[in-house]
């Protein structure tokens, strides 16, 4: 662990909302060097899913020319959202660094308790009800897949 790449993770984050952004960043570290740099741009970008975490992750795909952070550490100025948690376990890093807590977000009026709590919950018990729909083709995307011999497994 670098604590002046946290410092510099907490640094950006203080200078996106000098520029009118969320309070959070993120950097992909690769061999020590930063490789890519996020920070929140739900409102610039009119995109609930621009987390700072989001955006470094897609930065830092695009410069290693892959889909995953293999051997790659990810600093980031909070503790990450269920959103970016998920997307950081799918491009598997080697180590994520945080800084504030979920608990510190949520006293700055970025709660994300609520999600966890609807996860639990059944899909017909959320406050947005998640419903499956009985198709008796749902299973041709995924028979497609497995029958594909040149897949790219992730």
């Amino acid at each position: 662990m670098n604590p002046a790449l946290l410092r510099q993770a907490i640094e950006r984050a203080a200078e996106n909302v000098r520029c009118g952004g969320g309070p959070f960043a993120a950097l992909v570290v690769k061999d020590g060097a930063v490789i890519a740099a996020g920070s929140n741009r739900v409102t610039a970008a009119n995109d609930p899913t621009a987390h700072a975490e989001i955006v470094a992750i897609r930065e830092a795909c695009r410069a290693l020319g892959g889909f995953q952070l293999t051997g790659c550490d990810v600093y980031c100025s909070c503790e990450p959202c269920p959103m970016c948690l998920g997307a950081l376990f799918w491009a598997r890093p080697a180590r994520i660094f945080f800084a504030a807590t979920a608990a510190d977000a949520a006293a700055a009026g970025f709660d994300d308790s609520f999600i966890y709590r609807q996860l639990a919950l059944p899909e017909a018990g959320r406050a947005i009800p998640v419903i499956r729909v009985a198709d008796p083709s749902a299973q041709r995307p995924f028979e497609a897949w497995a029958a594909q011999p040149d897949k790219v497994r992730y």
